[in-house]
């Protein structure tokens, strides 16, 4: 009877040992000798029973309990983590180990459920250390199905339906590779026929320095969507660093942004290509800082289709900073003395006095009140109605006005009125005054009859101009051309 009670589990460890499947409700302690069948790792049993000779044999053997308790939890986990690593390697060297590992232990499963707790816990054991050295075939006295342990006491249809071994799942190389719904990948290093290796075709590599970007077009997905919008490259190339530039950029992360950015300035589709050819640099430039100069304008009362006139013919306009365009309106209304809608209408109708130099403006300005003796109004009023004339060639700017004024006579105040006139060819203008003075209707006083003014002498056509003008026919002119 003391015994039997010494060796019942208290109700505490029978619940934990219950709970860990390791006995049935009501199972008896282990007997005294299984202790002796475990691995004696650090004499943990046997120091414990020496340090303590006078503890009651049932403290003992609760604690050779517990121990085994929590010494199976510890051994099981590192045997779950070691199999779960085996059946997930990604390399094929481990596959191939792990798939013989399986078929190894696909043996090696228990046949029968084990009676005895001591049994089931000295069975794990083996296992776990059997799996631990890398082998995990199971031990000699598993070979034949079954464990050195005391007969079971179940029935012997349970034992056959339990017998029933785990099946693992087939880790070979092939089903992998079908899973992954990819190819082998093959070695560097792998050997090849010479069949194979003459279909091998290399990619020409790209020239570290060259003088044409049509070497990287085929190369660069930037230059290619460039040409597809319509970007002269053969242009581009020209300008300084340019090309450099295009190849730095990212189309989708750089170029996009400034397109979107140009199409809601108003530059139409069909101008975005000869737009960058003129202007690449603009896509280098940042993008805030585009809004900004555009934000400038419209508070200069500048509308959006008045902008978007001046952006698409003057494309470096938007690379100027505010405070350079800011300089330059104020360069236009101090010098001409002009009022603030003046100025505004004169750079929207040439825009790149904006943009040009500003040495030839001051030079034309002197030209005209020195050479040329105009009154500093009548520039104001020649250069509001004709503003090329603040860019025109000197040469001809002087050539044109002494033919007009020394030979024709016309007076300043009559150029004054008519200006255009110095926008048109010297030959056309002298073909004509002659071809009218052969006809005797060379008249420029608008106090006298038969005048002709000199914009109906300079931008009519040949056909109007002799049939209304000179009351001629055109073969008369072209006759008379040919004198000359």
């Amino acid at each position: 009877m003391a015994t039997g009670a010494a060796r019942r589990l208290p109700r505490s460890l029978r619940l934990g040992f219950q709970r860990a499947g390791l006995v049935e409700c009501g199972a008896a302690c282990p007997p005294a000798g299984c202790a002796q069948r475990l691995p004696a790792w650090g004499g943990l049993q046997g120091a414990a029973s020496a340090a303590r000779p006078g503890v009651p044999q049932v403290c003992e053997q609760d604690a050779v309990l517990r121990w085994k308790m929590a010494l199976w939890a510890r051994q099981a986990s590192r045997w779950c983590h070691l199999l779960k690593a085996a059946c997930a390697a990604e390399f094929t060297g481990r596959l191939k180990g792990c798939s013989s590992t399986a078929q190894a232990c696909h043996g090696f499963a228990p046949r029968a459920l084990l009676s005895s707790p001591n049994d089931v816990l000295l069975w794990r054991l083996q296992a776990y250390r059997h799996v631990s050295v890398g082998s995990c075939s199971p031990p000699d006295s598993a070979k034949d199905g079954s464990f050195s342990s005391p007969k079971s006491n179940l029935p012997l249809p349970v034992k056959q339906e339990q017998a029933k071994p785990e099946t693992l799942p087939d880790l070979n190389e092939k089903t992998l590779y079908e899973d992954w719904d990819d190819v082998p990948p093959s070695s560097a290093l792998e050997e090849i026929s010479e069949e194979e290796a003459v279909q091998i075709i290399a990619e020409p590599l790209l020239p570290l320095h060259s003088s044409t970007l049509r070497d990287y077009v085929d190369h660069s997905e930037t230059l290619a969507k460039l040409v597809h919008l319509g970007v002269d490259l053969s242009q581009v190339e020209k300008r300084q660093k340019a090309g450099q530039l295009l190849l730095t950029l990212d189309f989708e992360k750089d170029i996009r942004k400034i397109l979107l950015f140009l199409k809601d300035v108003g530059v139409e589709d069909n101008q975005l290509g000869p737009f960058l050819t003129k202007n690449p640099y603009i896509l280098g430039e940042d993008l805030e800082a585009l809004e900004t100069r555009v934000a400038y304008l419209k508070s200069k009362k500048f509308g959006k289709a008045e902008i978007a006139q001046m952006v698409s013919r003057a494309p470096y306009l938007l690379l100027f900073s505010v405070e350079r365009l800011d300089n330059r309106l104020g360069f236009f209304k101090n010098e001409l003395g002009l009022s603030v809608k003046k100025t505004k209408d004169l750079v929207i109708r040439l825009p790149r006095l904006l943009t040009g130099k500003l040495e030839p403006v001051k030079e034309n300005l002197q030209v005209c009140q020195i050479e040329l003796g105009f009154q500093r109004n009548e520039i104001q009023q020649i250069v509001f109605k004709t503003p090329k004339i603040l860019t025109a060639s000197k040469k001809r700017l002087k050539q044109t006005f002494d033919y007009l004024h020394n030979i024709m006579g016309i007076p300043h105040h009559m150029l004054t009125r008519f200006p255009q006139v110095f926008n048109s060819k010297l030959l056309r203008i002298k073909e004509r005054h002659m071809f009218l003075t052969f006809l005797g209707r060379a008249q420029y006083d608008p106090a006298q009859p038969s005048y002709i003014s000199l914009d109906q002498l300079v931008s009519l056509p040949d056909e109007v101009f002799c049939t209304e003008i000179a009351k001629a026919s055109i073969q008369d002119f072209e006759k008379f051309l040919k004198t000359l």
